[in-house]
């Protein structure tokens, strides 16, 4: 009732006004809703805040490794509380987190394992184990039994032993109900719900933040957390820091909400978890034990967001993803360091890549067939799940020869080998990676500027006497189209004015190029490694300041 709570109320602050006259206050401006987090496990208290306990029973993932079981201390006292005699709060907590002993269980029982062939050693190394198992098969394994007590003893070959999927009590003959009936008695229930004696109108009390174990129902909904908080805001300086529990099956709706709701309530912050978010999280309240023995077995709906990650993640990664016969892709024809290159890719129907042929021009054949060999190797990888950004990170710059200059290719124009140049190339036609290109893809719109395309046959003549007739027809046509009256491509040889000797284009504006360089102190060479024409003299040779590369000297 209400006037019990607030006499309950009373005398909590009254004892913690005498501990803090005894012992000391804390500091005024700190937030009093403390311990939070592990530390508050350490201090010997149930909770981790101002909140409900996570579950009666939990299991705690240390940072270095393994876990620990917690149980939650507050029921036999809250039981007392209630009315229950000392034998009844007993057979409850014994239902909750069980007896710690196989003596008496039903099905696995200790007469049951000596008629298996154990021994009394073995039995009491399993019932050690079982003060702080999770389940049942955590007592039943090489590492507490030890492998010569199993080779020896059980006769289990090593074979056996050593798959990752091995079961010792299916191997012993036990069925898998024996082994429920057993674990519920040994390691407990973690949950109160349906235990002996227990009164269904005293259920509320031990309510906690998720689902206790496999077989609670009932939980605190989250709204309740944020009113929880809201109750107790106006009395701190600071927010408090306590999680906001959704289950798995929240969604982004309810997220919503709860942010609106503690604002609506005056809240200075909260933090939402919704259960099994991550694959790996420090707290949980129940441990999956279910198999994958078979390949095709449906995930149950019962299975939480983690469990379902792992098995979709395990299944993909097991099983090649076959492209279909008839696939799309891409050819790119580029010379690099003066080699053809042809590299042609196969695509999924979403337009997943997976598969590449590389092919090259002027190789010998050991050096194609390495190429074709590790092209094989790429998209079996890639049919089997290894995604393209790890291929990526692991050979682009990688160098070695044929490397340099690279040409035909719009996005890419250097490269330190084949392979940086053709992952440099994936890289920016499947993933984006525009940061591994050297033109940036603004630069090929239609309506950006750029520099009068070259002809590998264009020349200028002194006078139109001079060129050829087909040239000097082809440019008066093309100057007609240009005026309107025709359509196509203009000129491809121009008439102007020279001092009387015939130049490729080409040539001319390589030498402008030299030209500039020297004005700017360089020697005009191109780089051997970047092409820039910017060396300069460094001892005996020469030095870019472009990439750091020299002609020979160190």
């Amino acid at each position: 009732t209400a006037p019990a709570l607030l006499e309950a109320a009373r005398r909590s602050w009254d004892e913690a006004l005498e501990l803090g006259e005894k012992y000391g206050y804390r500091n005024a401006q700190v937030s009093v809703i403390a311990p939070t987090g592990t530390i508050g496990l350490v201090m010997d208290c149930d909770t981790t805040g101002i909140e409900p306990d996570f579950a009666l029973v939990k299991f705690k993932k240390l940072a270095g490794g393994g876990y620990f079981k917690i149980i939650n201390g507050s029921v036999p006292p809250a039981l007392a509380r209630l009315g229950y005699t000392p034998e009844q709060i007993e057979e409850i907590v014994a239902y909750i987190k069980g007896t710690g002993t196989l003596r008496g269980a039903p099905g696995v029982s200790h007469a049951a394992l000596k008629a298996k062939g154990f021994t009394p050693e073995a039995i009491e190394k399993v019932d050690r184990a079982l003060a702080s198992a999770f389940d049942l098969t955590f007592a039943f394994n090489r590492w507490t039994l030890g492998d010569e007590f199993l080779k020896e003893d059980l006769g289990v070959d090593e074979a056996t032993l050593s798959r990752p999927d091995f079961d010792l009590l299916s191997w012993l003959g036990f069925s898998p109900e024996e082994v429920r009936q057993a674990n519920d008695y040994a390691c407990g229930t973690m949950t109160i719900e349906g235990a002996p004696h227990l009164i269904e109108e005293h259920l509320p009390v031990f309510d906690c933040a998720n689902r206790c174990g496999k077989y609670g129902e009932r939980f605190i909904p989250w709204e309740a957390h944020i009113r929880m908080m809201a109750a107790a805001q106006p009395f701190i300086s600071g927010a408090i820091s306590k999680t906001i529990n959704m289950p798995a099956d929240a969604t982004v709706e309810d997220v919503k909400e709860a942010y609106m709701l503690s604002w609506r309530l005056g809240l200075k912050a909260n933090a939402i978890y919704r259960d099994g978010s991550k694959l790996s999280q420090p707290l949980s309240a129940t441990w999956a034990v279910d198999d994958l023995d078979d390949e095709e077995e449906p995930i149950p709906s019962t299975a939480s967001p983690q469990e379902a990650s792992e098995r979709i993640v395990l299944r993909y990664l097991a099983r090649r993803r076959r492209l279909p016969h008839r696939r799309r892709g891409y050819t790119q024809k580029a010379v690099v360091g003066g080699h053809k290159v042809y590299l042609r890719t196969g695509e999924y129907e979403d337009g997943g890549l997976g598969e590449i042929f590389i092919d090259m021009h002027k190789e010998g054949a050991a050096f194609r067939s390495l190429m074709n060999s590790f092209a094989i190797a790429v998209s079996l990888g890639l049919q089997y799940g290894v995604p393209l950004e790890e291929f990526v990170e692991a050979f682009v710059f990688s160098r070695f020869e044929p490397n340099g200059m690279v040409q035909g290719n719009d996005r890419i124009k250097m490269a330190t080998s084949v392979i940086d140049y053709i992952f440099r190339e994936l890289a920016v036609s499947y993933l984006g990676r525009n940061d591994l290109a050297h033109v940036q893809e603004e630069d090929l719109r239609h309506d950006a500027m750029h520099q009068e395309p070259e002809y590998e046959e264009e020349e200028v003549y002194e006078s139109a006497t001079e060129a050829p007739v087909a040239a000097v027809a082809l440019a008066a046509g093309g100057a007609r189209r240009s005026a309107g009256f025709g359509h196509g491509a203009t000129a491809a040889t121009a008439l102007a004015p020279s001092s009387g000797r015939r130049t490729s284009t080409r040539e001319g504006q390589r030498l402008d190029a030299v030209a500039v360089a020297r004005a700017k102190g360089y020697e005009g060479d191109p780089c051997t490694e970047c092409g820039s024409l910017t060396m300069v003299r460094n001892g005996a040779c020469l030095k870019c300041v472009s990439c750091g590369a020299t002609s020979g000297c160190s």
